[in-house]
């Protein structure tokens, strides 16, 4: 069975998702958080420091609300080295707690031939116990050689690069080993690391997950724009263009309008690895 847009309104089944002031330690560590620094972000890397509140990253959200393992079944023979995260967005209610649990309900919301490969689109909405909505993520995932079907080639963007200096320019260098230390938040695509998998992909190495690149850039826009307050940063939406090795310096360069931001990462060569970059802070 292909990739196609029979697939659209298949749902998973909803499930209930938990996580633990662990997790949320751990994923801040995952995405960079007192790499430079071991007693900078002790708020979002460390429970018991004297004076200093725990607090979770607000692109947790992606993992804690994540549908994998419990999204909507693919055919069983889709090949997922062929599989590239093409852009992911989030929207908060409200800050995560440290300790959360919710329902989350996944469904595919488009699949769109592009000649290429096939978009597939899908949205997961979370809900508390007591049914108050906590947050939603959504995600594009192209595959690769899956194009062809005859769909609709899928909705255009009007995001628009500014025409002027950004007001924030913020450089991280990510570590050789990321994408160990990335994986063990849940995403465990060999493609990350496995090198006769990755080759199968294509790539040389195992690539860094984007969503690994993704939290990066979502630290530098907590600490550039939000005062380095989650309670301010309630949603971020950007579109990958390019993977990103393990090791890779990481620049991005930040437009404030109001509450409205845009944003556009680049490697340490110059080539953009997220664009169509917002985020709303408060």
């Amino acid at each position: 069975m292909p990739i196609d847009s029979s697939l659209v309104g298949l749902s998973g089944k909803p499930v209930w998702k938990t996580w633990t002031s662990k997790d949320a330690l751990l994923y801040a560590l995952g995405v960079g958080a007192g790499q430079v620094d071991p007693l900078d972000e002790l708020e979002f890397t460390t429970e018991n420091s004297d004076g200093i509140a725990q607090k979770t990253l607000p692109t947790f959200a992606n993992v804690a609300f994540s549908p994998v393992g419990s999204g909507p079944a693919l055919p069983d023979d889709v090949d997922y080295s062929k599989l590239l995260h093409a852009s992911q967005s989030f929207s908060l209610a409200g800050p995560l707690p440290t300790d959360g649990r919710v329902e989350a309900a996944t469904k595919i919301t488009g699949v769109y031939d592009k000649g290429s490969g096939a978009l597939l689109t899908m949205e997961t909405v979370a809900h508390d116990s007591v049914g108050q909505l906590v947050g939603t993520i959504q995600s594009e995932s192209f595959f690769r050689g899956y194009g062809g079907f005859g769909g609709e080639r899928g909705p255009s963007t009007s995001w628009e690069l500014p025409g002027y200096k950004p007001d924030h320019v913020v450089t991280y260098t990510t570590r050789p080993d990321q994408a160990l230390l990335y994986r063990l938040t849940g995403d465990r695509n060999p493609l990350h690391s496995d090198p006769v998998f990755s080759a199968r992909g294509g790539f040389s190495t195992p690539i860094l997950h984007g969503m690994c690149t993704y939290g990066y850039v979502g630290r530098a826009l907590l600490h550039a724009v939000a005062d380095s307050d989650p309670t301010r940063f309630t949603a971020m939406s950007g579109r990958f263009t390019k993977p990103l090795l393990p090791g890779q310096a990481i620049t991005t360069s930040i437009w404030v309008d109001g509450t409205g931001v845009r944003f556009r990462t680049v490697d340490d060569i110059g080539d953009v690895v997220i664009d169509h970059g917002t985020a709303t802070i408060h």
